[in-house]
């Protein structure tokens, strides 16, 4: 694969990006191509944003990875990340990929884990522009899915007073109250390693209560008849497994769950074959590599 680093501004911010073409590519050969967001406070060189790439890549589509702002090489506020400025930032990034010379225009979609996820479905929902959506592990209900990874009583107490506290700490002195990211999203200690060097381990309350508030499946109707893929674990120990089941049932006909019993949340970072076998044969049919030359 060849890599190109690029940049492009989101919300007055340079955001960086890197644009992979697959090896084969021929000179003045256009190609579909896919965006792949990182996940919660993560950046594109997270292994559930570089194996993606990979593997898209050796099937021929071209690829765009980049870290959102606040995020990894971008410009803008570490640990305030709020979700429609993800989503804006995830338009600017297609409109940016969609302009590469070696892409076919409008055959460009997106797919993202986790925050990605829940992000990229937002953003195909209401973009028309976007071709394909693929969701791994994602949610789309933010309180739901909150009181689910905060499942005892006294977890979901503990979120909603640091919400709480953090609003009341905001008032007081003008400046939000920081919060450690594992009280915001719980990570099980054997997954902690997919948390990738130079990922954000400090956020805004206000980062939480934008998440709280997100709910991509009010709008994921919208996508059709552009077609998603619902990918996600039968047993997600981070994001559970209902979110997606949700979206499932307010997506229309022209969404594909699949679950997978021998996975986890980080599913796209485990090379599992079984999952990228689904994921090639559902481009194949929704966007084929049909190469044309300019």
């Amino acid at each position: 694969m060849i890599e190109e680093n690029i940049e492009f501004t989101s919300n007055g911010l340079k955001l960086s990006g890197v644009v992979g073409l697959p090896s084969d590519l021929k000179p003045g050969e256009k190609r579909p191509a896919m965006l792949v967001l990182h996940g919660f406070g993560s950046t594109k060189n997270a292994q559930n944003v570089m194996g993606p790439v990979k593997e898209l890549g050796e099937m021929g589509y071209i690829t765009l990875r980049f870290d959102m702002q606040g995020c990894g090489e971008s410009e803008g506020r570490r640990g305030h990340l709020l979700c429609l400025d993800q989503v804006q930032n995830t338009q600017d990034a297609w409109t940016r990929l969609n302009a590469h010379p070696s892409v076919q225009a409008s055959r460009v979609g997106v797919m993202g884990s986790s925050f990605g996820a829940a992000v990229a479905m937002y953003a195909g929902a209401i973009d028309e522009r976007v071709a394909v959506v693929i969701s791994s592990g994602g949610w789309g209900h933010g309180e739901r899915k909150f009181k689910g990874q905060h499942h005892t009583k006294e977890a979901w107490r503990n979120f909603r007073n640091m919400l709480l506290k953090g609003r009341r700490h905001q008032h007081k002195t003008g400046e939000p109250l920081m919060v450690d990211r594992h009280e915001i999203v719980p990570i099980p200690h054997g997954l902690t390693h997919q948390v990738v060097h130079g990922s954000l381990q400090k956020f805004t309350h206000e980062t939480a209560q934008s998440m709280m508030d997100f709910k991509a499946e009010e709008v994921i109707h919208q996508l059709a008849p552009r077609p998603l893929l619902l990918l996600h674990s039968s047993s997600d120990s981070v994001t559970p497994t209902e979110q997606s089941i949700e979206i499932f049932k307010k997506a229309s006909a022209h969404a594909d769950l699949h679950l997978f019993a021998d996975t986890d949340h980080f599913m796209l970072a485990e090379g599992n074959r079984r999952v990228w076998h689904v994921v090639a044969d559902w481009l194949a049919l929704h966007l084929p590599l049909q190469a044309v030359t300019a």
